[in-house]
């Protein structure tokens, strides 16, 4: 829905880890048209985050089965985070920013993520995403597409979540970084989201295997 809503005011969190370029091994249209035009690749996704934890597989004393205490309360952070290719020498970018706590990802917020990311890489970006409403189905994102031309946005085929990289970032952190995390409260776990993705940004490598794992052909 393009309902109106006062923008919240984000605060975006870099991490440009240094480490081994990525060279396109193929040219599939959207990666080929970026770089002729010296665009920025972005995969752009929204997940969110709840006090009650992701319940994994662990270790205990045989006979003691774990037992998580958790709230039982539906507290969340939602949160926005791209990886980003540069057209020249194909570097990694990470960003990612938070919502204010039990917020959805709405279109104004998309939005004010795209400008922060635009001050960041330039003016050329080429934004794949998902068919989301939030997207550029929304009269908000529409109207920043129009007033931004060097913005361009294409979508993945629908039902399939994972040719997103983008999607590798949300595994990571809710299921290797953060299984049977239990918060004493939202501000807990929006530090420890924090952490978690600050150090996920610095490793080029984890990064890189997120773009092979969606089977998109671009060679490490």
């Amino acid at each position: 829905m393009d309902g109106e809503r006062t923008p919240v005011r984000h605060e975006m969190q870099q991490v440009s880890p240094r480490g081994r370029a990525v060279y396109f091994c193929s040219n599939p249209p959207r990666q080929r048209g970026a770089r002729r035009r010296g665009a920025h690749l972005v995969f752009l996704d929204e997940s969110g985050f709840m006090l009650t934890p992701v319940v994994r597989r662990t270790y205990a004393p045989r006979g003691e089965t774990p037992i998580l205490r958790a709230w039982d309360r539906r507290d969340r952070i939602s949160a926005v985070s791209a990886i980003t290719v540069s057209p020249k020498r194909s570097r990694l970018g990470f960003y990612f920013t938070f919502l204010p706590d039990d917020e959805n990802v709405h279109a104004e917020d998309v939005v004010q993520f795209l400008r922060l990311l635009r001050k960041h890489v330039g003016p050329k970006m080429t934004v794949v995403w998902d068919r989301s409403n939030t997207h550029d189905r929304s009269r908000a994102v529409r109207e920043f597409l129009r007033r931004n031309p060097g913005v361009r946005t294409e979508r993945f085929p629908g039902y399939a979540p994972d040719l997103n990289p983008d999607e590798g970032v949300w595994d990571h952190a809710k299921y290797a970084k953060m299984p049977n995390f239990v918060p004493r409260d939202a501000a807990q776990l929006r530090r420890k989201l924090r952490y978690e993705l600050t150090r996920l940004g610095n490793r080029p490598d984890l990064l890189a295997s997120f773009i092979r794992h969606s089977g998109l052909p671009i060679a490490i």
